[in-house]
């Protein structure tokens, strides 16, 4: 015969060493995110942006570029779609804190082929209806299809 199961569930060390290890991740979690100032990316100042100091051409680029008027980075650099904006603003935080952590990223910076989509589609929601029919508009991964590729100086300018 088997002895009879115990219902009393995991016994009280195993439950303070899972206490114990989130509340080390949940501290790790807000000191960084309040040395690395993240209520400011919560935020759409293009400032923030500049945190990092990688950042500082892009952003000193886009104070003399022609839609520094008009629009900020998350314009240009977040989806229009509500929920996209915030997928694309936790995806791109985690890579970059990542990327800046580690040191392991290209310099200068460059754009990924996702956020080069993202990028595209921000273009066509603002300029959309003064493209002609035949402007290829389907992907923004083809270079001939890419605004940046005849505009590049528009949102960063003198680059």
């Amino acid at each position: 015969m088997s002895e009879p199961r115990s219902n009393r569930g995991p016994g009280p060390l195993w439950l303070f060493a899972c206490v114990a290890v989130l509340g080390i991740l949940g501290g790790l979690g807000a000191f960084t995110f309040g040395y690395g100032d993240g209520a400011s990316y919560l935020r759409d100042d293009p400032a923030a942006c500049a945190n990092c100091h990688v950042m500082q051409p892009q952003y000193d680029s886009w104070i003399n570029s022609s839609h520094h008027a008009v629009a900020t980075c998350n314009d240009c650099h977040l989806s229009h779609d509500p929920v996209g904006k915030w997928v694309t603003k936790a995806d791109n935080g985690f890579f970059h804190s990542l990327a800046f952590t580690t040191g392991n990223f290209p310099d200068p910076i460059e754009i990924k082929p996702r956020n080069r989509r993202v990028t595209q589609s921000a273009c066509l929601h603002c300029h959309g209806d003064l493209l002609h029919p035949s402007f290829p508009t389907v992907s923004a991964d083809d270079e001939a299809g890419r605004c940046a590729r005849c505009h590049a100086d528009v949102g960063h300018a003198l680059r």
